[in-house]
């Protein structure tokens, strides 16, 4: 969330950032919003003042033994009027709260003005794509015929975007996990397990809510959701508390199911296992002091382009540019490997630093040594996705006979098994 005060005192540098976002949110919405509060609030409160001498003179006159009943009536109506204005006043104010709740995170300096996608900048790349001398195959074809993949049952059990994976692909999506876990420890985030279900407060927290609804899985009857990522209920995790700014920076992650219902997403990337309703993915959560976050940020992004290099994959590195940027970041790093069979890179991981957007949401704080409490500064990032992990590995792996040839990190994690064959 927005800093109140900022918007207030500096309405300029919001409106500013939501041009940069090309946002259809407007600030005079806002001046007009806190206007009527503040008039309210005014008002209540005279009010209130008159309604506390008239109080003071009614008890002077009571005891002289004049008449008063002109003036009990006329604390009469003060009292009704302020009643009704406290109604007012608390919807005047709530009016301000929702308005606020969906205007996106500022972006940061260094982040680069566009509109879209296409005005990202490209940072770097890590291997040379490899030269194939045979036909490539997409990886959902690859997974179909080596036997692990089944869309035709899942389809028929639940629906579109669904998927079994059988004995070599059940066993790669586990490996894969377990992979991303160790390396992540071997880097200091120490792992949680958490509930793959979260209330509305935690969803508002980190900003899913109430923008992006419609692209939750919500239960019947209870106000839960299921988790899009493990961001959130990590980020959670210290909703409502203070930090010992010595315990900052502090890292965890989590293996999870994610859930999406992708609303809005239909045609793009639907072949293969690229965007599912339901994946697994290992997702990497950060809190830290507000001067050392974008070094965090550059920390989390090693640790997500190590494990590619690791899995042999070539990649590259992009600066999302405000158009293109998440609602809660404030800079945002893109993380795309290369997928032969559509010669493109595609996001596999995305390592944001929220600055204090989602602290103020979430109530998560630090207490500086000799000053007042602050927001901490929240980042999250992939680390990684085990169904585009698999993808690129099928694809940037496969052999002129059909085979696909493992990256030699997983071979102790696939029980010494090299090269996935036919079944």
């Amino acid at each position: 969330m927005i800093d109140l005060k900022l918007v207030q005192k500096q309405p300029e540098v919001l409106a500013k950032a939501l041009a940069d976002r090309h946002s259809a949110i407007h600030v005079s919405e806002f001046l007009a919003l806190d206007a009527r509060r503040r008039s309210l609030l005014a008002e209540v409160e005279a009010l209130k003042n008159r309604r506390n001498t008239t109080s003071a003179e009614l008890a002077v006159l009571k005891r002289a033994g004049q008449d008063i009943s002109a003036m009990q009536t006329e604390l009469g109506g003060l009292s009704d009027r302020i009643k009704a204005l406290d109604v007012e006043t608390a919807r005047a104010k709530a009016d301000v709260e929702a308005w606020l709740l969906r205007v996106p995170n500022i972006p940061a300096i260094s982040v680069p003005a566009g509109c879209d996608e296409s005005e990202n900048v490209e940072l770097r790349r890590w291997a040379r794509p490899r030269d194939f001398d045979f036909p490539v195959r997409e990886h959902g074809d690859l997974g179909a015929r080596l036997g692990g993949f089944d869309f035709e049952r899942a389809g028929r059990i639940t629906g579109s975007r669904f998927v079994f994976f059988f004995a070599w692909a059940a066993r790669l999506e586990r490996a894969l996990v377990n992979f991303f876990l160790d390396q992540h420890a071997r880097c200091g985030y120490i792992e949680i397990c958490p509930p793959l279900m979260v209330n509305r407060a935690s969803m508002t927290g980190t900003g899913q809510l109430p923008k992006f609804e419609e692209d939750l899985f919500a239960l019947r009857d209870r106000d839960y959701y299921l988790i899009p990522t493990a961001e959130v209920p990590l980020t959670n995790l210290h909703s409502g508390e203070s930090l010992d700014e010595a315990d900052l920076p502090c890292a965890y992650c989590a293996a999870t199911p994610c859930f999406r219902s992708e609303a809005g997403a239909a045609g793009k990337d639907t072949r293969g296992i690229i965007r599912m309703h339901q994946f697994a993915k290992v997702e990497m959560v950060r809190f830290a002091h507000p001067d050392d976050s974008f070094n965090q940020l550059e920390i989390m992004l090693g640790h997500a382009c190590a494990l590619l290099e690791l899995l042999e994959l070539p990649y590259r590195v992009v600066t999302l540019c405000t158009g293109d940027m998440g609602f809660s970041a404030a800079k945002t790093y893109d993380v795309e490997v290369w997928l032969p069979a559509q010669s493109v890179y595609r996001e596999i991981s995305s390592c944001s630093n929220c600055t204090d957007f989602q602290a103020r949401r979430a109530d998560i704080r630090f207490k500086p040594k000799g000053g007042k409490a602050a927001f901490v500064h929240t980042l999250n990032g992939s680390g990684l996705p085990a169904g585009r992990a698999m993808a690129a590995i099928l694809e940037n792996g496969q052999q002129r006979d059909g085979s696909v040839r493992l990256p030699e990190i997983l071979v102790p994690y696939m029980g010494g098994v090299e090269c996935i064959e036919p079944l």
